[in-house]
């Protein structure tokens, strides 16, 4: 039985509060694309996304105009190439233009998977991708790439960590014509899951199925004004259950969504994302939840404890909702794709240091923060070592997606339109971690991991 309130509610959460899906993500296995010829892989990946997600978009628009749920971005996710360019070799650059070539043909918003999971060693191309990441971002429009440098098996990779904060550095110089976007499409993991939709770090992890149709959900609005019009006498207990239905009621929508996709496209369901996926919107931010929670600023003492309350309850409402929940799930807090976000940091009430206290108990990590363009690469590999850490010894996946701002300083602002949004050049401390990083090696894997 259809329920009347039911369905005016969830047309009110998407005409007034910015409901939306926000991606759903066809990912698409490479191994049968290896080749020892690099050409001939190539043209193996070209014809097999084609193939499996020529009618990807055409789809979204359907259900899109069925239930009248917008869905905001399509995308592609693929096996990570560094274990395709190990068999091949040559120019890896080459994938990733062939990766960018088939998203422009079947007109997806972001194609992700030039990646390496690195997190014990490198193996045969690891090294080779992860070095041609800037030029491979700098010649690509829709191809994002992800490292995963830690886990709390393996521990952290530090060889990799200080090759990384040279390759997000270079990556922003060769893009700085374009506000330093290559920087915006790369992610550096730990614990990297192999189905999350989202990107910039979206790839079909090796233990993945041949094609499959994962979605990812969104809502803050509807959050935000769920708790709006509670009593502000509420203490914190009812406060949490608003979310948790809130967050039911969301999944359930990606359920339907992801379901219809799959069953249209003839692939297997995998699971839905049900992050707090906040953008620039009016009404779309995750730190207007926590404001609404009680607090005068995102940034202020309680921000830590207001967003582990409302992460643990989206999680909690999710899992109720769907038995299919996976990827990142919890609450992303992108510092340029959310509004609360770029005010609290304008206003300095939110620093990096806060923001990484922060990523202890979201999803995530450090994410679409602007940093001043004269950054050494040391202190941004430091900076990907400390995330890991917390992503470690935590087990927990946790990220940095760093932008250094080229030529611009403390104060000066990116801006890159769009669902990426603007942001402020944040203050980053200067102080050199140069002699840890040359050390190498590897962080060992905590205690915790000794779980079997």
């Amino acid at each position: 039985m259809l329920n009347v309130s039911d369905i005016l509610e969830t047309i009110s959460m998407i005409e007034d509060e910015n409901l939306d899906i926000r991606t759903i993500t066809m990912g698409i296995s490479l191994l049968d694309c290896a080749d020892s010829d690099i050409d001939h892989s190539c043209e193996k990946i070209y014809n097999k996304i084609l193939r499996l997600a020529g009618n990807l978009v055409a789809t979204g628009e359907r259900i899109e105009k069925k239930y009248g749920i917008p869905i905001v971005n399509k995308r592609v996710s693929v096996t990570p190439i560094a274990m395709l360019l190990g068999a091949s070799g040559g120019d890896p650059v080459k994938y990733a233009v062939t990766l960018d070539k088939a998203a422009k043909a079947i007109g997806v918003n972001f194609i992700g998977g030039y990646s390496a999971l690195v997190q014990k060693g490198f193996s045969a191309g690891d090294k080779e991708l992860i070095a041609s990441i800037p030029e491979a971002l700098a010649k690509t429009d829709y191809v994002c790439s992800s490292i995963n440098v830690g886990s709390t098996k393996a521990g952290i990779n530090m060889d990799a960590v200080a090759m990384m904060g040279k390759v997000v550095r270079e990556t922003a110089e060769m893009t700085k014509d374009r506000q330093c976007i290559g920087a915006a499409k790369l992610v550096v993991f730990c614990n990297a899951p192999e189905d999350n939709p989202f990107m910039a770090g979206a790839f079909h992890g090796p233990g993945e199925p041949d094609c499959i149709i994962n979605v990812g959900v969104s809502g803050p609005g509807v959050v935000r004004s769920a708790l709006a019009k509670m009593d502000d006498r509420d203490d914190l207990l009812k406060v949490a259950d608003k979310i948790k239905k809130t967050a039911f009621k969301i999944t359930r929508m990606g359920q339907l969504v992801g379901s219809e996709a799959a069953k249209m496209l003839g692939v297997p369901f995998g699971i839905i994302d049900l992050s707090l996926a906040p953008t620039p919107a009016i009404g779309d931010s995750v730190a207007h939840i926590l404001e609404e929670i009680g607090l005068e600023q995102c940034g202020s003492c309680g921000t830590t404890a207001a967003l582990a309350m409302l992460n643990d309850a989206v999680k909690k409402g999710g899992v109720m909702a769907s038995g299919q929940v996976g990827g990142l799930s919890g609450a992303f807090i992108p510092v340029t794709e959310d509004q609360g976000m770029i005010n609290a940091a304008r206003a300095k009430s939110l620093s990096v240091e806060k923001l990484e206290a922060m990523t202890a108990v979201c999803s995530v990590g450090l994410d679409m923060i602007v940093i001043p363009g004269d950054t050494p690469a040391d202190v941004i590999s430091a900076l990907i070592a400390d995330e890991a850490a917390i992503g470690m010894v935590n087990s927990k996946t946790t990220a940095v997606r760093v932008i250094p701002a080229i030529g611009l300083k403390e104060g000066e602002e990116l801006d890159f339109g769009g669902l990426l949004g603007r942001g402020p050049v944040m203050e980053l401390s200067r102080l050199s971690p140069s002699k840890m990083i040359a050390r190498g090696g590897r962080i060992p894997a905590p205690m915790q991991s000794l779980k079997n």
